[in-house]
C-alpha cells in the first residue's frame, strides 16, 4: 500500500515521460526521424508494458509455426554484460547474450539467435542468410519498420488503470496500439467466455485492419535443472513447494502451482535478476528447514538459464530442483486466424532466393 502511494508521487515524472515519448512518436510519424524497411519478412513481438505479458512463449510459438523457414531471432539481450552484435553459439551464457535469447538458442535447432541493441545493424548482418527475422521486444524500436507487428496485452490488466513509467509499468502510450497489426490478449482464462472476449475488443477498440485475438498459457512437465529427468505437476500434489523466480509477473505460475499444493514458499526477485551466491545459499537453507517430508524446488525456464550459467551447481545439484516450461496457444477460431495471417504474410513477402 505504501509503495502505491509513493508511486503516485511520481505521477508528474510520468507526465514528462509521456510528453517525451509522444513527441518521439510524432517525429517518426512525420518522417523527421526515419524508419528502415527491409526486403524480407520482419515480425515484431512487443508490448506496451514493462515485462510479464508473454513475449517469450509467443516468440517460441512463431518459431514452431514457421519451422519450414530459415529463421533468425534478434533480441536486445536484456541483462547481458556485453555490447554490440553477438551470434549465439554453444559457448553463450545468460551473461553474454541474456536469459531469453539463451533459452531460444538451447530450445530450438536450425534457427539463428542474435543480440544487438541496434536492430537495424542486427538485421543488416542477418538478412542475407535468412528467410525471415523475428524481433523480440522491439515495438518501441521505431528505427526498424517491421512488416508485421504483434502487440501483447495481458488479459487481467485490460480494463485496469495503468500509468506510464515511473509511476506505473507502461513504457508507451496506449494510442501506440494503433501501429500494431495483431492485438494479442495473453494469459486468458480457460474457458474464455464470449462476454470476456468482447470486453477485450471494447477495451482495445481496434480499427478495421486490426485483429484482436486471445491466447492462453499451457504448462508442460517439470524438468530437472541438471539431470535428464521429467515429472508431472500431478506428482507434486501435496508437496511443500519452494518457488524461486526472477520474472516480471509470477502470478499465473503461482495460480497454476496452487492447483497442486497449498504450501508455496515464494522467493521473488526482479525480472532478469542476476542471482548471487548468497541468494542461493539463503534459499537452500530455507528449503532444508522445510517442515514437510515431500518438498520440491521449482523455478521458471527463463530463470533456469541464469541459475545454470551462474555456477550454482555445487549448491543445487543434489536437490530436487526443477523448472516448469510454458507455452502459449490460441483458442480454436483465433488460432486459425492467427496462423493463417502469419503464414500468408511470410509467404507473400519472402524474397525469391
Amino acid at each position: 500500500m505504501l509503495l502505491n502511494y509513493l508511486r503516485l508521487l511520481l505521477l508528474p515524472f510520468s507526465l514528462i515521460y509521456g510528453m517525451a515519448i509522444t513527441l518521439r512518436k510524432k517525429l517518426y510519424d512525420w518522417g523527421i526521424l526515419s524508419s528502415v524497411k527491409f526486403d524480407l519478412p520482419v515480425i515484431c513481438v512487443g508490448n506496451l508494458a514493462v515485462g510479464g505479458s508473454g513475449k517469450t512463449p509467443t516468440t517460441e510459438y512463431l518459431v514452431r509455426l514457421l519451422a519450414d523457414y530459415k529463421i533468425a531471432i534478434l533480441s536486445r539481450g536484456y541483462g547481458r554484460k556485453t555490447k554490440g552484435f553477438i551470434l549465439a553459439d554453444d559457448h553463450a551464457t545468460a551473461e553474454t547474450i541474456g536469459d531469453e535469447p539463451l533459452q531460444y538458442y538451447q530450445k530450438f535447432d536450425n534457427i539463428t539467435v542474435a543480440v544487438c541493441e541496434d536492430r537495424v545493424k542486427g538485421i543488416e548482418k542477418l538478412k542475407e542468410n535468412h528467410d525471415l527475422i523475428i524481433l523480440d521486444d522491439a515495438f518501441q524500436h521505431r528505427a526498424v519498420k517491421a512488416g508485421l507487428n504483434i502487440l501483447l496485452f495481458e488479459f487481467r490488466k485490460l480494463g485496469t488503470l495503468q500509468f506510464l513509467l515511473p509511476a506505473g509499468n507502461l513504457r508507451d502510450v496506449f494510442s501506440s496500439r494503433k501501429r500494431a497489426d495483431v492485438l494479442l490478449v495473453t494469459k486468458s482464462p480457460v474457458p474464455l467466455l464470449h462476454v470476456a472476449q468482447q470486453a477485450s475488443v471494447n477495451e482495445l477498440q481496434p480499427d478495421n485492419t486490426q485483429k484482436v485475438l486471445h491466447s492462453y498459457l499451457k504448462y508442460g512437465e517439470l524438468k530437472h535443472l541438471y539431470h535428464d529427468e521429467n515429472r508431472s505437476l500431478e506428482s507434486v500434489k501435496g508437496h511443500e513447494i519452494f518457488l524461486l523466480t526472477g520474472i516480471a509477473n509470477p502470478e499465473p505460475l503461482i495460480e497454476e502451482l496452487e492447483k497442486y499444493s497449498t504450501t508455496i514458499k515464494h522467493e521473488e526477485f526482479p525480472d532478469h535478476y542476476a542471482f548471487k551466491t548468497d541468494d542461493i545459499k539463503k534459499f537452500k537453507s530455507a528449503f532444508d528447514a522445510g517442515m514437510k517430508k515431500e518438498k520440491i524446488i521449482i523455478t521458471t525456464e527463463k530463470d533456469s538459464k541464469r541459475l545454470k550459467a551462474a555456477g550454482f551447481k555445487d549448491l543445487l545439484v543434489n536437490l530436487p530442483v526443477y523448472f516448469l516450461p510454458v507455452e502459449v496457444d490460441l483458442f480454436e477460431e483465433d488460432k486459425f486466424t492467427f496462423d493463417e495471417l502469419i503464414l500468408n504474410y511470410v509467404k507473400s513477402n519472402r524474397r525469391n532466393r
